[in-house]
């Protein structure tokens, strides 16, 4: 079929079980052909194609309303409803969204990129239909890793005492991003191999009404064999007793299995579980048959042999970071790593080949996480919680109640600190340092380069004074030289990297490299440019910041990070609160809105952070300047 032609996917009503199997077939030599030249989330959506088509088939979106967990696994669903002739452009600059997005398609209806959301916005959106009396169906669609997450077991305990008609649809693939972790992990595993919980239990419940009802103490001796069997048959207990009809497992894969038991549920009143157990990466061998990750998200690959093409380039500082800690970790017992379910993205899965008694998978539980790591603090061990920026935010009122608020001894690594590209916004790590420098007792920091980046990680771990969160972006360094002994830098104390006269560059991180650049440029028109590498976010650097108020130097901050609230405003603040007015300072950075996906060279430019773009608003601002050129 030419997948190019779908507009809606009202066809399926109409298709046999052979037109789908073509259909799947279709669809799955489709994503790995296109996957292959733009990258994307391959083997969570081949797992999914057969659900995805029973799912369109037998209910009629958007009216009713599919809810795509964390949305790495709406491809299908986008093919579908008509967006397979955008898939060249799949989270590219402008392009087609790698998740669920309500601008896109009046089919996507909640937007998702960070897990265990769908079970409450469903429950959400299934009390709204009820209170304007409407019949349409909701469908969360969540994966058994995304399950683990706290919010998603809030929404179940509130959806089954609620009692409202919604169907969760949980694709169960034994594999998130990593390995999944936990007794939840453990109790779907028994129900895989339990068998038809459903089946028998309404053959058990045909034969008790088949026993001629002469007086109450049968009744009720009934009751309890059945009470009793279905505790002997545990698969399906946890939800049942939540309130949920459980329905399971189905073979994600057979056509007929989904069917019968998603129209099964579509008639069921209250609240219901559809326990489906799918292959990840199904129908790509390289996929199917991966046990670390890779192919959960990906860059192009080679179709024919499935390996991955990496551009050469420096260490990542992800690399960087896991080696730094190995070092650091062969001489003190007390330190410890924790990940939420990023083992392989953060490079904790180095550190525990070689310590994998001190390191800490928790599944996706950042709240659980960094309470857990100030938990390890009080004991005098020296928790390193390593979490990407955006997942960070998960877990803050953690963040202040209880590390920040006890000063405990927490070393954030924060990893995909800034822009990430392709993931979008609801990747971008670009909040936390307005969201952490409120907070007493946090220190921030950033590096410039990853020879720096050792540096400030043992300068961390040495850090004895409360909590501390170190940033760094995604991807590759900068190919800096680096140093064979660890050593530990100022705390407060910014480096300057080239001395100017009329302005001063004030910048970290990812940003000194366009500083430089820009200031280069300058010097071409005339404006003599100071860089600093501020990587002291908190604190700051009075006594230098104090130094060029006094030199009467125009500031520019520039930070790839949120203005509100963010470095920018902190330098502000302080010359605001030590009174010192006459400093001109202006700032240059993200601005009020989300940024959504593309490359990362492509959202700077839209953005102005650029050397061109600091160069066009320094001439604006020193006009005379501007004028001698």
């Amino acid at each position: 079929m030419d997948l190019l032609n779908i507009n809606d996917p009202s066809f399926l009503k109409d298709c046999s079980n052979h037109d789908l199997e073509d259909l799947a077939g279709d669809i799955r030599r489709f994503l790995i052909e296109n996957l292959s030249e733009t990258g994307g989330h391959l083997g969570p959506n081949l797992g999914v194609v057969e659900l995805t088509l029973v799912l369109h088939q037998l209910y009629d979106s958007p009216k009713d309303k599919f809810l795509w967990d964390v949305g790495h696994q709406a491809y299908v669903h986008k093919i579908l409803t008509g967006r397979a002739e955008k898939f060249d452009t799949l989270r590219k600059y402008q392009g087609l969204c790698g998740f669920p997005k309500r601008n896109e398609s009046i089919h996507d209806v909640w937007e998702t990129g960070h897990s265990s959301t769908s079970l409450s916005g469903a429950m959400g959106m299934a009390l709204a239909r009820d209170l304007n009396g409407g019949d349409e169906s909701v469908l969360p669609i969540i994966g058994d890793g995304a399950l683990t997450g706290g919010m998603a077991l809030e929404a179940l305990n509130h959806i089954g005492h609620e009692q409202t008609d919604l169907t969760v649809i949980l694709n169960d693939n034994e594999m998130s991003i990593a390995p999944n972790v936990g007794a939840m992990h453990s109790m779907l595993g028994r129900m895989r191999t339990a068998g038809k919980y459903q089946r028998a239990k309404d053959d058990l419940e045909m034969l008790i009404k088949k026993i001629p009802a002469f007086g109450g103490r049968l009744a009720a001796t009934a009751e309890r064999v059945k009470d009793s069997m279905k505790y002997l048959l545990v698969s399906g207990m946890f939800f049942e007793e939540l309130g949920f009809t459980y329905l399971g497992p189905v073979d994600g894969h057979d056509l007929d299995d989904l069917k019968t038991n998603i129209s099964y549920a579509k008639k069921t009143k209250g609240p219901v579980i559809v326990h489906v157990v799918t292959k990840k990466g199904k129908g790509y061998a390289p996929a199917e048959n991966d046990d670390k990750g890779t192919w959960h998200g990906l860059g192009p690959y080679k179709i024919e042999s499935g390996e991955v093409v990496k551009k050469p380039g420096p260490p990542s500082y992800s690399g960087v970071f896991a080696e730094t800690l190995k070092t650091i970790a062969r001489s003190d017992n007390r330190l410890v790593a924790v990940t939420p379910a990023m083992p392989g993205g953060s490079g904790l899965d180095k550190f525990a080949q070689e310590f994998p008694d001190r390191m800490y998978d928790v599944g996706i539980a950042e709240q659980h996480a960094t309470t857990m790591s100030a938990g390890l603090a009080t004991q005098g061990m020296k928790p390193v919680f390593a979490v990407y920026s955006t997942f960070l935010q998960r877990g803050y009122d953690q963040v202040i109640h209880d590390v920040c608020r006890q000063n405990l001894n927490v070393f954030f690594a924060i990893d995909r600190a800034g822009l990430v590209g392709a993931d979008g916004e609801t990747h971008q790590g670009v909040f936390d340092i307005t969201y952490l420098r409120a907070l007493p007792n946090m220190t921030i920091m950033q590096p410039k380069d990853e020879n720096e980046m050792q540096h400030l990680l043992y300068t961390a771990y040495k850090h004895d004074n409360g909590p501390i969160a170190i940033r760094y972006p995604r991807g590759g360094g900068t190919g800096a030289e680096m140093d064979q002994e660890l050593k530990t830098l100022p705390i407060g104390k910014w480096e300057t990297l080239n001395d100017g006269e009329d302005i001063t560059l004030l910048a970290f991180g990812t940003m000194i490299p366009v500083a430089e650049q820009a200031a280069v440029l300058l010097q071409e028109q005339g404006i003599s440019a100071e860089v600093v590498n501020a990587r002291s976010i908190k604190p700051l650097d009075g006594e230098k910041l104090k130094e060029i108020a006094a030199s009467k130097r125009f500031v520019l901050t520039i930070e790839e990070h949120a203005l509100l609230g963010g470095f920018g405003s902190a330098v502000l603040e302080y010359y605001h609160e030590q009174r010192l007015h006459g400093v001109h300072v202006e700032r240059m950075g993200i601005p009020d809105r989300y940024i959504e996906h593309g490359g990362v060279g492509d959202l700077l430019q839209e953005i102005g952070l650029t050397p061109e773009g600091i160069v066009e608003r320094v001439k604006y601002e020193i006009p005379e300047k501007q004028r001698e050129a």
